[in-house]
């Protein structure tokens, strides 16, 4: 009996491994789980628990819907249920501690976005154990219906669709959303939402080994972490398009070791003739169940542009990797290249697995100048929102910077940093606001989501929720907006005034000169403190050879009108701002322990001038005329 063949071509090889890279196989899994890639048992059941805790609130969440829908219809409300799907890494069997759960909640025709908004989010807080939902943040206007919480610690983001084909969801525990037939009737945004758990399954499906491609794809995701190439929001591949990258090698070698398919992945990769396509299968251009555009550069300008496509394998195909661009295909080509390098090395045994997982240079030899992008928000829950749009648009930003003649290269960092503020009174929020890191507070620990203290960002996940409404233009935009409002939630400036008064009063002292007290009008008033939240992007600039100015109001005018623009944004709650920086002016938090910070080059002083008041000879011409004396 033949073996089935995966892929759009034969295998290039089909030999079986050799003691050797059985032997370099064992030294991966090793070097991989002294990195800290496999989380616990215990933190696997823990996972498993919230998964079965949140198909029963999908359950009761459809229940309501129907009740809502058709109160008197017992039958419809008796048999009402919902699914709960999931995809990315957490399906692909590669999460480790600390990822997230990407999650799809699947409901039957009847009900609505609205609904799911209106409704979930108060079932989660009902039915979940008490404390356990945190940081819950709805976001209807994402570019898929999405629900950000943490649940007992573990972050989820919950997006939802609406199958339109059923009345009801099957009762069959293995009904699963690969039939084509599921989108029919549903838009672009229902297409997508359904998309990530189709495209996951397909690619397991299209493996000829699941455990070796496993191991192999975590080697890949940790490479692409560590050297800051990983995130398809700011223009680099997601964690869809490097499993479906690592899914190809294995098709090609459907019988080696996951050490020889990381080794092969770097050579295959790099000399890979883009544009052409990475495709895992065919792709179907005839199937006619949804008006969603099939990835087509035949047929599509916009698809002809896309430097690096990594085509998803399910119905209606996509292009994962449609934000790469100029700058970002170099940077990822010559890690390429690197690991291409290493990975030769390990292999015959003249270099250990932990040299390809060394982490980035980024901040401390990559770049001379930066550009840091600012966004800033005078609450928590108003910074969530208003930086991930910043967030999304950065790369449009980069876009622009590519195109100025001065600049050869422009490298957006792949997270951003989260920092809380203390201030004391407008000018220091204005201060913060325009970047200045004078007034950081401690609390920023527990403040903001992420890894604060080092200032990292939770990893977006831009297959599902990045991109947001197409954005209206303003004709006019400056490169900074101040906040105007004063007033914070949680801060009653009536009591503070107060309470300051009051402490005055008891301590009004005689003056000098007399008996006369100091009048509670002459005393200033203790200034409010505000909580400032802010969130730093960092683009790397490199300049061509020669160049001697680099003006770049015109971009950062656009971008900032870009973003004014936008009905999320709101003048009094939000501000953006774009600050020229060089390495030895980088904030200390972007720096991991033991990394040395960039120091500040020491310019050479001019040799003062002779007695008779002419410029001393060069150093050069020097050694001349004292050889010859």
């Amino acid at each position: 009996m033949s073996e089935r063949v995966l892929g759009v071509t034969p295998p290039i090889s089909t030999a079986l491994p050799t003691e050797n890279e059985k032997r370099s196989n064992d030294a991966l899994f090793k070097e991989l789980k002294a990195q800290g890639t496999f989380e616990s048992p215990s933190e696997t059941q823990k996972r498993e628990i919230v998964l079965k805790s949140l198909q029963k609130i999908t359950d009761q969440f459809v229940k309501r819907a129907a009740q809502q829908k058709e109160p008197k219809n017992t039958m419809l409300i008796r048999d009402a249920r919902g699914r709960v799907f999931t995809y990315g890494s957490y399906r692909l069997g590669v999460y480790g501690p600390g990822s997230d759960i990407d999650t799809l909640v699947v409901a039957p025709k009847y009900v609505t976005e609205e609904q799911y908004f209106d409704i979930f989010p108060d079932l989660l807080k009902e039915m979940a154990p008490p404390g356990a939902i945190t940081d819950l943040t709805p976001v209807r206007d994402a570019f898929v219906p999405i629900i950000k919480f943490e649940y007992d610690g573990i972050s989820i983001d919950l997006i939802f669709c609406s199958i339109q084909t059923h009345r009801q969801l099957p009762d069959d525990p293995e009904w699963n959303l690969q039939d084509n037939g599921l989108l029919r009737g549903l838009g672009d945004k229902e297409v997508r939402s359904l998309n990530g758990t189709r495209v996951t399954d397909e690619i397991l499906n299209l493996v000829p080994e699941p455990a070796t491609f496993r191991l192999a794809l975590r080697a890949i995701k940790l490479w692409a972490q560590r050297k800051a190439i990983y995130a398809n929001v700011m223009g680099y591949p997601g964690g869809v398009a490097w499993a479906m990258l690592v899914a190809r090698v294995c098709q090609l070698y459907p019988k080696a070791t996951s050490a020889l398919i990381v080794d092969k992945f770097f050579n295959i990769m790099l000399k890979w003739p883009w544009p052409l396509p990475v495709l895992l299968k065919d792709i179907e251009y005839n199937s006619s169940v949804t008006r969603v555009a099939v990835w087509n550069p035949k047929l599509y300008a916009s698809d002809r542009n896309h430097r690096m496509p990594i085509i998803t394998p399910a119905y209606p195909s996509m292009c994962a990797t449609h934000n790469i661009g100029k700058s970002s295909m170099s940077v990822i080509q010559q890690e390429l290249r690197n690991g291409a390098s290493l990975t030769h090395e390990i292999m015959v045994g003249r270099r250990p697995w932990k040299d390809l997982f060394a982490k980035h240079t980024f901040f401390t030899a990559g770049f001379k100048y930066y550009l840091t992008v600012v966004s800033s928000s005078r609450t928590k829950e108003a910074q969530n929102i208003w930086s991930g749009l910043v967030e999304s648009k950065v790369r449009h930003l980069v876009t622009k910077l590519e195109f100025h003649p001065s600049i050869a290269l422009a490298r957006p960092f792949n997270k951003g940093f989260d920092r809380v503020h203390l201030c004391r009174g407008d000018a220091q929020v204005d201060e913060v606001q325009r970047g200045s890191l004078a007034y950081l507070t401690k609390e920023a620990d527990d403040e903001v989501n992420g890894a604060v203290g080092h200032g990292l960002k939770s990893e977006v996940k831009q297959e599902v929720k990045t991109e947001l409404e197409t954005e209206k233009k303003r004709e006019n935009g400056v490169p900074f907006v101040k906040a105007e409002d004063t007033e914070i939630p949680g801060i009653d400036p009536a009591k503070i005034e107060a309470a300051t008064n009051e402490m005055i009063k008891n301590e009004t002292t005689k003056m000098e000169d007399g008996d006369a007290k100091v009048k509670l009008e002459d005393v200033p008033a203790k200034e409010t403190e505000y909580k400032i939240y802010t969130t730093n992007h960092y683009i790397g600039i490199q300049l061509v050879e020669k160049a001697k100015s680099l003006d770049l109001s015109r971009e950062v005018n656009e971008f900032t009108a870009l973003l004014e623009s936008n009905d999320l944004y709101d003048a009094h709650v939000n501000c953006l701002a774009i600050q020229h920086v060089k390495s030895w002016e980088l904030p200390d938090d972007v720096f991991e322990p033991g990394e040395v910070k960039p120091a500040r080059p020491i310019k050479k002083k001019r040799p003062a001038p002779t007695d008779d008041g002419s410029n001393p000879p060069a150093k050069r011409q020097q050694t001349v005329e004292q050889a010859a004396a």
